[in-house]
């Protein structure tokens, strides 16, 4: 976390952070870690926001839509009093074979995992301060993809490459860019899909909101355009 002076002492600065997708499984893990270490936290979310979060929440928002999260990053930048980070997690998953799948699936996994990410970035760039960070979510399956994986493995390949790219342009703006690259997050949506997988070696939402929280912070301020690997031994 940002450090300033005060008084002869040192006195931790909590961030202002946005979460696209905070009102899902793993963003609700985040939220909920960023906002217990003193951070003040806004998800935004295209679900309806609940009416206890525990945060700012922002619910009814296409992260797919540019203008619409353009507004609604303008209110919660408002509200929050600034921005220092934002978490793109927004994304979805499908398995289906070139043989029996559709080309459409290649445009579905695109819209849901790399736009929302790349729409996401742009419109917190007005807002984000120096020092900030973004961190977004990939997969690791976009480095060794496997049969029936290649529209969802190409989409967050392609978020990677954003992060890359992002953490270039950024650089001279001091404002910092990196993944995540989990395995297979322990949601139940993720064991309701795969009913019969070994669930053992799964990344748990509350042990990947961990890291996610180490890269917005100070701590990590040596550390851009990385991908960071999220597994278990299993």
């Amino acid at each position: 976390m940002r450090k300033g002076k005060g008084e002869g002492m040192i006195k931790i600065m909590s961030l202002k952070i946005i979460v696209a997708g905070g009102l899902g499984a793993l963003g609700r893990a985040v939220c909920a870690d960023l906002s217990k270490r003193g951070n003040n936290v806004a998800a935004v979310d295209l679900a309806p926001a609940p009416e206890s979060f525990g945060c700012l929440a922002f619910g009814g928002v296409d992260l797919a839509d540019e203008a619409a999260v353009a507004a609604a990053y303008g209110r919660a930048a408002e509200a929050l009093g600034g921005l220092d980070g934002v978490v793109n997690l927004a994304g979805g998953f499908l398995w289906e074979t070139m043989r029996d799948g559709s080309i459409n699936s290649w445009d579905r996994m695109y819209a849901t995992n790399l736009r929302t990410a790349a729409i996401s970035s742009k419109a917190a760039l007005p807002h984000l301060s120096a020092g900030g960070a973004i961190v977004n979510v990939g997969a690791a399956a976009a480095a060794d993809a496997a049969m029936g994986m290649a529209p969802y493995a190409a989409s967050k390949a392609g978020v990677m490459a954003l992060t890359q790219a992002l953490a270039d342009e950024l650089r001279a703006k001091d404002v910092r860019v990196n993944a995540v690259l989990p395995t297979i997050i322990d949601t139940p949506t993720n064991r309701k899909d795969m009913p019969d997988a070994d669930t053992t070696a799964w990344v748990k939402p509350e042990a990947a909101a961990k890291v996610i929280a180490f890269l917005l912070s100070e701590e990590s301020a040596c550390v851009t355009g990385v991908g960071i690997r999220l597994s278990l031994a299993g």
